[in-house]
Formats: structure tokens, sequence, C-alpha cells
């Protein structure tokens, strides 16, 4: 049977003496917040049974900073692991007692998400969401601002103006590395589709914007077709794809500048071979993964969203803590490029 981890292992780990750890433990004298930290790792790592007591201990005193969410797409792998990203940012962030309150968007109707916006007054001190670009999200922006709580647009801006900042991609330059790997692995020069969405994603209209402007300034001989909206729907995506093959045997080339990427897998799948047409898509998912290895996708455009995470939640806390020293502005982190090779 194996020994039951004691503070004296605590003490071992953390190269502190074993008073220091019983004064953690038991809260007799104040310790300083790097040093119980010190402890409060160590004990994680040799799995003392009184973790969460040492945590608890640690951060009684810190100011609670609640933090709300606003996602979409609960079921997609995608969420999924952004939520679980954002409950370890928050639960990490120093400083403070961080609590994340995470609510869901059924549709992508601003409607919908502007009522969940405003629903976390009273219940959050700061909030963050990923929402399309409408006058509804934009009032309620305006009114959580009112009521002094800071919005943050993630992964597509909206608000602009009114939101405090912004952070994600640079979704103009995404849209050229799309257009870029699109044109460099074509087997030869023929008709480029792309799907957004829908109109009202600002990222996708950059993206867009970007993947476009590649094409008429280094590849005029490729023909960009007309922009297909998915409205970010596997089925519909699905059923694009294959009517969009079927009327276009000049395809060489598609690209997904939002959701909705596993009905195009599938459609790949099921009529062209693998490698035949050159596709790149946003985030790396369970089935972008699978796709990549086995030769459908050519390239994955991915957001680093431990780092996003991370980053998020200081500004987060610094928009509760410290308002008068943080401005509105455009935080973008750098894209994290997957090919077969590299999955």
């Amino acid at each position: 049977m194996a020994r039951r981890p004691t503070i004296q292992d605590i003490a071992e780990a953390a190269k502190v003496s074993v008073a220091t750890v019983d004064r953690v433990l038991n809260g007799r004298l104040k310790v300083r917040e790097e040093t119980a930290r010190k402890v409060s790792d160590a004990a994680h790592r040799v799995g003392y049974h009184a973790t969460n007591l040492i945590e608890q201990r640690l951060r009684a005193d810190l100011p609670e900073v609640r933090m709300g969410f606003v996602l979409q797409k609960e079921r997609q792998a995608f969420y999924q692991t952004l939520a679980a990203e954002i409950d370890e940012a928050v639960r990490s962030v120093p400083g403070i007692r961080g609590r994340a309150i995470i609510e869901y968007a059924t549709s992508q109707s601003p409607g919908e998400v502007a009522r969940i916006m405003q629903s976390l007054r009273g219940r959050a001190d700061v909030v963050a969401a990923t929402a399309v670009n409408h006058n509804q999200t934009t009032e309620a922006v305006l009114a959580l601002k009112e009521a002094g709580i800071a919005t943050f647009a993630m992964f597509n801006d909206f608000a602009q103006g009114e939101r405090l900042n912004y952070i994600g991609l640079n979704n103009l330059r995404v849209g050229r590395i799309a257009a870029w790997m699109l044109a460099t692995s074509a087997r030869k020069p023929g008709k480029i589709a792309l799907f957004v969405g829908g109109h009202r994603w600002h990222g996708h209209e950059l993206r867009e914007t970007g993947f476009r402007s590649y094409f008429r300034e280094a590849k005029p001989q490729f023909q960009v077709l007309d922009t297909l909206v998915n409205l970010e729907t596997r089925q519909l995506t699905y059923e694009a794809t294959l009517d969009l093959l079927s009327r276009h045997s000049e395809v060489v080339g598609l690209y997904l500048a939002g959701g909705g990427m596993e009905g195009a897998i599938q459609a790949m799948r099921e009529v062209r071979q693998p490698g035949q047409i050159s596709m790149v898509v946003n985030e790396l998912t369970p089935e972008s993964r699978s796709a990549l290895s086995d030769g459908y996708l050519t390239m994955v455009i991915g957001t680093p969203l431990r780092q996003l995470c991370t980053e998020m939640v200081g500004l987060m806390k610094a928009a509760v803590l410290e308002p008068d020293n943080i401005l509105p502005s455009q935080q973008f982190l750098e894209p994290v490029i997957y090919v077969p090779e590299s999955v």
C-alpha cells in the first residue's frame, strides 16, 4: 500500500521548512503569497490529501472577481476545450479569488447573445464574449458599461469603441495565410471556394478580405468564387460542399473561414480522394486532426487557447482592480499552424 504524503514531503518538494508548511496549512501566521503558492503547488505534485484546504487558506484573504463568459455551441469540441482552459486560467490567476461563470448561446442570434450578456449584470464583475457584430450586442455592451462592467471580445471583434479590448488572432492576416497555403499547395491554377459563417461575424469578414486580397495581388491566375454562407452548421456545409463540387469540377482549393468544417470534411471524404483538393480550416479539433492525418486537410490555423485565456483573464482582472490603467485596444496572438506532419 502506498505511503500517504506528509507535510514533510510537501516541505521537501517546496524547498521550505516544515514550520512554513504548517503555517500555510493552519493559517497561524502570515506567509508571503509567493511562498504559500510554492507550498500549494508542491502539495498538488505530491498528492497531499488536504490540497483543497491549502488552496482555500491561500485565497481566503484575496478579493473575489467574478468573470462572466458567453460562448457558443456547448457540445462542440472546440468550445469544450475553450471552457476548460478558461476554468484553469481563472483558477490560476494570482492575486484574486477568481470565479468563472460560463454561459452558452444556443444560436448565433445577436438577440440571444445580448440577453445572456445582460443577464450577467449582478452576477459578474467583468464579461468576455464571442458574438456577432450587431447593434443588439453593442447595446448590451453599453448597458454593461453603464453598470460599471467592462466587456471583452474574443475571437471575433464586436462593439468597437464600446468594448474594452479584443483578444484573438489578426483575422486579416489569417485570411492571407489561408490563401497562400491554397495557392502554394494547389496542383494547378483553378477555382477557389470560400465559406464564411455569416456576414455579421466581423472576423470572418476580415478573413475573407485578406483571402481575396492575396489572390488579387499575388495569384490572379486563380478564380475565387462567390462567397458561400454556411451559418457555421455541419449539415448546411456538407450539402453546400457537395453542391459546389458537383457544379465546379475545376475547384482546386477550399477555405472555411468559420465553423462547419465537419460538414466539408465529410463531403470531401465521400466524393474526393485525399489531397485532390487543398483545404484549409480554422482550429484543431478531433475531426480536423483526423482529416489532416488522412490527407483531406492541407493546413489548420489554430488559436493558442491557453495563451488567449491566460492573457484575457489577466486583462479582465486588471479591468476590475485597476480600471484606470487599462485602455481600449486590440491584442493579437500569433496563430498556431498545423500541417499533416505536425499532428
